[in-house]
């Protein structure tokens, strides 16, 4: 069995004030809603809690859906860094980004500057797949990412883009999308579990479309075609189960509510997932893994995070 932890939208880096004078328009809103609202939910002490109930469950690998800062301002991105430390190294974790993290056109650069060795391809000889991707050294820094871990093929695509004020919806775009069906092909016949990481939902249910990921369907299509055993997002701080169809059987879409709100509200309280992955020998209704998936939520009055349900996907 390999259990692989879920974590997203942590918001955990700090905003430093003497980085106020130099914001954009769009960041300086973000702060004020970050001041007054957004810090009081985003929590050291639950991120605290997250960090020691990790060390507890030990899952084999760690992976984050995005939005780690808050502005996407440059002092944050090893702020993150220092966080995601306590996590584990980039052999024990794996990150994509978020909106919050390429909140300005420049911040995409700075993350790849600070987060290069979370978000990066193994290199081909790491991932032990031949003819696969990545072709070769070049393409180590593009998306979609392969990071393979045990039997689990873990594939990282960026929905991230920088918006203009009051948006935060994201794209995959037309050469990553020719990118992940060309790798999600190429691992079929593998024997490994895919797992594709986005940041953005692949639904518009319930979604502003000033938040939506604009090419949703194209992403879909490529998951019908080329198929995949599971899909991990963030994004819309709440939790989400749905199922799309896959090449040979329905694939599990699983959004995670913020991993380190303190939960003013009950249905926002933090969560992070666990997924047991085991492989079936042989594979029973063309499903070659069955995946349980375990709830972890943080409990205020305990100050810690607790079982709240599990279920096989």
């Amino acid at each position: 069995m390999f259990t692989l932890a879920h974590l997203s939208d942590l918001h955990a880096t700090p905003i430093p004030l003497r980085s106020v004078p130099s914001m954009s328009f769009k960041q300086t809103l973000g702060w004020l809603k970050w001041t007054l609202k957004r810090s009081r939910e985003h929590r050291t002490e639950v991120l605290d809690a997250l960090v020691e109930d990790l060390r507890t469950a030990q899952p084999d690998h760690v992976v984050v859906t995005g939005d780690l800062t808050n502005l996407g301002i440059e002092a944050e991105f090893p702020a993150a860094i220092t966080w995601l430390q306590r996590l584990g190294g980039p052999q024990q974790v794996s990150i994509v980004p978020g909106n919050h993290d390429t909140y300005t056109f420049s911040s995409p650069a700075v993350l790849w500057h600070h987060w290069l060795e979370y978000l990066q391809s193994d290199s081909q000889e790491q991932t032990s797949v031949q003819e696969t991707y990545p072709p070769d050294r070049e393409h180590l820094h593009d998306f979609p990412t392969l990071r393979i871990r045990g039997p689990v093929a873990l594939i990282g695509v960026s929905s991230a883009q920088p918006t203009n004020l009051f948006y935060a919806n994201g794209s995959v775009g037309k050469e990553q999308l020719e990118r992940l069906e060309q790798l999600l092909h190429s691992l079929a016949e593998s024997g490994l579990c895919r797992v594709v990481l986005i940041h953005h939902p692949l639904s518009k249910e319930g979604i502003a479309r000033r938040r939506r990921l604009s090419d949703a369907q194209a992403v879909r299509d490529i998951l019908q075609r080329a198929g995949a055993d599971l899909v991990l997002h963030g994004h819309i701080h709440r939790t989400s189960v749905l199922t799309v169809p896959g090449r040979n059987n329905d694939i599990p879409v699983i959004g995670v509510r913020s991993s380190s709100a303190i939960g003013h509200k009950p249905h926002k309280q933090s969560r992070y997932h666990l997924y047991r992955i085991e492989r079936l020998d042989p594979p029973q209704d063309s499903h070659r893994f069955r995946i349980t998936m375990v709830t972890r939520g943080y409990d205020e009055t305990q100050g810690c995070f607790q079982h709240t349900k599990e279920r096989v996907l």
